[in-house]
């Protein structure tokens, strides 16, 4: 709460400050802008989400009273303003010969599910452009979250856990070549980390000694955008058994994903797939487990839970603009047997989304409207998690958002 109080003092002393330095120095200055946001949310069924329903990410399976009774598949409403945002957009003089940039940004959506309405960073970094190269270093969105094309939804989830979400701390480096751009990127994890035996934690990444790895290669031109690429991580979950024995083990990740864009006049298309391992950090299905325990030191082996992704979206109009977004995922299961998961979705086949939408924007003023069905299917997960006799259940959201923009 402290930080979180910090934080917030601190753009308040931007905010005043601003206009005094931008007048004493014109090649420094710092431009605040954001939005207030206000959520009116309805579901029919208790969902799996963060920040009092806010977030949603998939339905829950049945849960039973003492009578056999289902308890969840009822309705609940919720009005919330936390998405509210503040940026502020920084200019500097040239370093070494680069247009320099700064972003510092937070919202109201807090750290955890306690601080609520406390107020977080969300990026923060500094940007050096030439005329065919750049370098950001700071905290910005993932590599597999593609900047120029994402969901557009109204949902505060951005089509997760279909759509890779989180932001990270970076070193990332673009280099285009005509209209072909190549981008490498090296970061760690804050407040989006991997599962292991304390909880979520950027620790186990940390642990490692490695920076998460990231390549990929987009091609843009007029109207159209097509890119794929790469991600590859390692985590040491433990260092010491809980037998207390000396353990060294790891698990390394990998992730391909594809994406393309085609934009004409008020009409756009876009489609992106992921297919990966321990996407856990990334708000999708799946993460890593157990598969070997030493029954005298308590060493263990990990072993990754595969899954694959897919959404698709289609956008016409802007002044008044119709949505349709549509995504899949899928649980492989892992290559070997699974003896304790730290995974997200572990009892879950598959996950589907279908939402349609409707923008009015006027001005700065925009209201939306989101209906958002979402089917998760439980099942039974076998030695290597991989789920027989499942069944699905669904949620509808309805959703409207009120947005002024600043």
């Amino acid at each position: 709460m402290q930080s979180t109080r910090r934080l917030l003092a601190l753009f308040i002393v931007l905010l005043i400050s601003s206009k005094v330095i931008s007048q004493e120095n014109k090649s420094f200055g710092i431009t605040f802008g954001g939005f207030v946001k206000t959520d009116i949310i309805y579901d029919t069924r208790e969902v799996v989400s963060l920040r009092e329903g806010h977030f949603l990410i998939f339905p829950v399976n049945d849960k039973k009273d003492a009578t056999g009774k289902v308890v969840n598949d009822r309705p609940s409403f919720n009005i919330l303003s936390i998405q509210t945002r503040l940026t502020g957009k920084i200019t500097a003089p040239d370093v070494l010969g680069a247009k320099t940039t700064g972003v510092i940004e937070g919202a109201f959506f807090g750290n955890v599910e306690g601080d609520i309405n406390g107020f977080r960073l969300r990026h923060a970094f500094v940007k050096l452009e030439w005329s065919s190269s750049s370098i950001l270093v700071g905290q910005y969105w993932h590599p597999m979250f593609i900047v120029e094309s994402f969901p557009d939804v109204v949902s505060f989830n951005t089509g997760a856990p279909f759509q890779p979400f989180s932001r990270n701390p970076q070193i990332r480096f673009n280099q285009k070549f005509g209209s072909v751009g190549l981008t490498a990127i090296a970061y760690s994890q804050r407040d989006f980390s991997s599962p292991g035996p304390q909880g979520n934690s950027s620790i186990y990444l940390r642990n490692s000694s490695l920076p998460a790895l990231n390549l990929q290669i987009a091609f843009q031109t007029n109207g159209f955008l097509f890119g794929f690429g790469g991600d590859y991580k390692i985590l040491k979950p433990r260092l010491v058994t809980e037998k207390n024995y000396y353990t060294d083990e790891t698990i390394s990740s990998y992730a391909g994903f594809a994406f393309a864009k085609v934009n004409s006049g008020d009409f756009t298309f876009k489609l992106e797939g992921v297919y990966g391992q321990n996407l856990n950090d990334l708000v999708m299905l799946g993460g890593y487990g157990v598969s070997e325990k030493a029954n005298d030191t308590g060493v263990e082996k990990y072993t990754n839970l595969n899954i694959y992704s897919v959404w698709s979206e289609l956008i016409y109009g802007k002044d008044i603009q119709f949505g349709l977004f549509a995504g899949y995922t899928k649980n492989n299961g892992a290559n070997n047997n699974v003896i304790a998961p730290y995974a997200r979705g572990f009892n879950i086949d598959y996950v589907y989304r279908v939402s349609p939408r409707i923008i009015v924007n006027s001005g700065k003023f925009r209201i939306a409207t989101e209906l958002e069905y979402t089917s998760a299917a439980y099942g039974t997960p076998d030695t290597k998690g991989k789920i027989s006799n499942s069944e699905e259940f669904a949620n509808i959201r309805l959703l409207t958002g009120v947005y002024l923009f600043f």
